[in-house]
């Protein structure tokens, strides 16, 4: 699964972030589960200078989808990795879809996106 997101942050933004500890207890997960989900490409914490994993909101947010999705839903983890890869896919095709700017590279990426979307659902 493809993922544009940073996986090392030197200089972290503002925003707040909770070691894996912290957000295992917080989620009621094991750490071992979280570090797994990583190892999977499902999440991917930013690491501190020490190499700690850190889980930024989003994350935990990602992280809850995922534990719905594999505990009340019973979908195994590939499951979820394809679920996750479409829904990202999505994300990134709903600003091409209601933005104003229809230029032809636009247009080259909404299909790109689509085209994508379509492989991964064996369309």
């Amino acid at each position: 699964m493809s993922d544009d997101r940073p996986r090392t942050d030197h200089a972290m933004p503002q925003e707040e972030f909770i070691l894996i500890s912290v957000a295992a207890r917080h989620l009621g997960m094991h750490p071992q589960t979280l570090r797994k989900y990583e190892r999977l490409g499902l999440v991917r914490p930013t690491r501190t200078l020490g190499s700690m994993r850190v889980y930024s909101h989003d994350e935990l947010q990602r992280l809850r989808v995922i534990k719905h999705l594999v505990d009340e839903a019973g979908i195994n983890l590939a499951g979820v990795q394809r679920l996750l890869a479409v829904a990202d896919v999505l994300q990134r095709i709903r600003p091409l879809a209601t933005g104003s700017d229809w230029s032809r590279a636009s247009a080259r990426r909404l299909t790109q996106e689509l085209d994508r979307l379509g492989a991964m659902l064996g369309l």
